[in-house]
């Protein structure tokens, strides 16, 4: 019986990761496709929240995930790819991957940004093998409808997270844990 409850559990984690892999397949178009997609989160994301458009302004690079899907039942998985952006051009291809475990059941699609606030933590980034989001990264929120804060804490932060345009059945996302790794499309 342990065996049966292993296989299920293995099942339901290679079935979530596969949910989370289809919409943002590697190569799908390439990098026509992404810079697309990141165009119209940026779009978004400023239409929207209006204060991050001074964040843009302000950061070394911003690091956007125009669509990240997310599934768990149990164990759980998200996917999605993005572009590096600095000074508004696109220079490097990015894979976002995470892993989950504990109650959990859902899926949901999600943005994210990542603003890199000062040249040291963007140059970190970009010259790490595999840079993971840790506990140390702090958020932006929307706390009244659709305006965004971000207070003095944040705006000291190295690396500012803007979570947006959530949609799906699962509460909450954050991106600690979340492993970044430069992609060719």
């Amino acid at each position: 019986m342990t065996n049966l409850s292993r296989r299920a559990m293995l099942g339901a984690a290679v079935g979530a990761l596969a949910l989370a892999g289809c919409a943002n397949p590697i190569g799908s178009g390439g990098a026509a496709t992404i810079d697309a997609r990141v165009d119209a989160a940026l779009n978004f994301l400023h239409s929207n929240y209006p204060g991050t458009r001074d964040l843009s302004d302000r950061a070394a690079g911003v690091l956007v995930m125009p669509l990240i899907t997310e599934a768990g039942l149990g164990l759980g998985g998200a996917y999605g790819t993005g572009a590096l952006r600095v000074g508004g051009t696109t220079v490097d291809y990015y894979a976002a991957t995470a892993a989950s475990a504990g109650l959990q059941i859902g899926a949901q699609q999600y943005s994210h940004a990542l603003y890199f606030m000062t040249p040291e933590a963007l140059m970190e980034f970009r010259t790490s093998p595999g840079w993971a989001a840790g506990a140390n990264l702090q958020y932006a929120i929307n706390d009244r409808g659709e305006v965004l804060r971000a207070d003095t804490t944040t705006s000291l932060s190295p690396v500012i997270a803007v979570v947006f345009a959530q949609s799906g059945l699962r509460l909450g996302a954050t991106l600690e844990g979340t492993k970044y790794t430069r992609i060719i499309p």
